[in-house]
């Protein structure tokens, strides 16, 4: 049976912290204010599918042994930091003209990862942004388990408190893409796409370091 106290509370947790901004959100807003919708959507599931995995991990104890271990939670730390202040000076760096526009009219920097327009790329970068940052996974370390009643299945339990955060995720990045839509022509002038890709990059560079120094 399930115990609703302890979905309500896990509900009121990740709601707050889906509509905290942060690494996910810049990443979206920057996809979809290109002009990238699909790639945008993309985007979003990658991160839900890593959201899940965390979640299901979690559930059955396999990243608690990550959490145990320093030595791969060194690694999958560092790897992480890496990709993501990669990311974020590569957006900088082509906010700065680093890289020009392609002859479709989008930014190099997105041609690199595929068709910037497809779901495809989107997909694979939000899911390397999500299962790369061991801060979520030690978020579902230090919460989930809190909030699964003994005597229940814990796989069970944990995919359905881990299906609530997938679905508040997406509800959530469905707005940030629709008020990137409404927008629109403003965010895909060239001084604005400049302007998001040096806030979103150094943002995403910066939470990177923020990794790498365990903060």
């Amino acid at each position: 049976m399930i115990d609703l106290s302890a979905l309500w509370g896990f509900t009121l947790i990740v709601a707050l912290l889906t509509v905290t901004p942060g690494l996910d959100t810049a990443l979206i807003l920057r996809t979809a204010a290109l002009g990238h919708r699909r790639s945008a959507w993309g985007v979003v599931l990658g991160i839900q599918a890593g959201t899940l995995t965390w979640g299901l991990l979690t559930s059955v104890g396999v990243t608690a042994l990550l959490t145990a271990s320093q030595v791969a939670y060194t690694i999958v730390r560092w790897a992480g930091a890496a990709y993501l202040v990669w990311m974020g000076v590569r957006m900088i760096w082509t906010a700065r003209g680093g890289s020009a526009s392609g002859p479709d009219g989008m930014d190099s920097g997105d041609v690199g990862h595929g068709d910037a327009r497809g779901p495809r790329s989107g997909f694979q970068r939000g899911l390397l942004t999500n299962l790369l940052n061991p801060k979520v996974g030690a978020f579902y370390v230090a919460v989930l388990p809190q909030f699964i009643p003994a005597g229940t299945s814990h796989l069970a339990m944990g995919a359905l408190l881990t299906g609530v955060h997938v679905l508040l995720g997406i509800l959530w990045s469905s707005l940030l893409i629709g008020f990137a839509r409404v927008l629109g022509n403003r965010l895909r002038r060239q001084s604005t796409r400049r302007l998001l890709d040096r806030i979103a990059g150094t943002a995403i560079a910066a939470f990177g370091f923020r990794v790498a120094l365990g903060d």
